[in-house]
């Protein structure tokens, strides 16, 4: 809801529970309090207000919102405002309450989800989901043969071994990899194991969502990406409890 006062009976028709012309009946009825009086016909809600049919409580909720961006390197994954003036949802400036999905570090760039929809939220970065990442990245050392091999079939890092994962060599200093895992800075540890040090890391798809737009803009998902990544969701979810 806006911060502008709206009338209640306008509130109980924009949160779908009623039509207006019902609203005014159950206001007439006394069936309705705003903070806990009995309000007068004509009443104004303000943000934070709290209101009651037949003490049911009644809430205008946000439709939700999938964004897609292109976050420039330098910005911070985080909703921290106040601490990080380099904030992803500063950055963004949506009208809209949103938090990304996941994180990258801030020296990365390239594909980031953002939603308000905290139940996609909880499926997408559900580990063992195994929801594919796609990365580019650049070393600063040739990529060898080797070094693809040894970072496709696991490599020890935070007290453990990555799971087996893709790689391509995309130049001769450059390679895609494709993970299934979140571990933190995961790339670049397993690159530093190696002895390669990351120039550059950039994020190009995760699951069906490819990024296609320039550094630093961003656009709402189509319908197509958002009916396929909820049918993906819903179906790895499934997995798992039967697992």
């Amino acid at each position: 809801m806006s911060s502008e006062q709206i009338r209640i009976n306008k509130f109980l028709s924009q949160a779908g529970f009623c039509s207006r012309r019902k609203a005014d009946q159950l206001i007439g009825q006394n069936r309705v309090t705003l903070n806990g009086e009995v309000p007068e016909m004509g009443t104004k809600v303000l943000k934070g207000d709290q209101v009651e049919v037949d003490g049911e409580s009644i809430e205008i909720k946000e439709s939700p919102v999938y964004l897609i961006l292109n976050k420039p390197s330098g910005i911070v994954c985080t909703t921290d405002r106040k601490r990080e003036k380099n904030n992803i949802i500063d950055f963004v400036n949506y009208p809209k309450r949103i938090f990304p999905i996941g994180r990258l570090d801030k020296p990365s760039e390239g594909l980031i989800l953002l939603t308000n929809d905290g139940d996609i939220v909880n499926k997408i970065l559900r580990s063992s989901n195994h929801h594919e990442k796609q990365y580019q990245v650049e070393t600063d050392r040739p990529i060898t043969e080797e070094f693809l091999n040894r970072m496709s079939n696991g490599i020890p890092v935070l007290d453990t071994v990555t799971k087996k994962c893709e790689t391509k060599k995309t130049g001769d200093y450059q390679f895609e990899i494709i993970l299934t895992q979140g571990l933190n800075r995961q790339i670049r540890r397993m690159c530093e194991y190696l002895g390669f040090q990351i120039v550059r890391l950039k994020r190009l798809r995760v699951m069906n969502i490819k990024l296609d737009i320039p550094v630093g803009e961003y656009r709402e998902l189509t319908t197509e990406e958002l009916k396929t990544l909820k049918k993906l969701t819903q179906v790895s979810s499934k997995s798992e409890t039967k697992s």
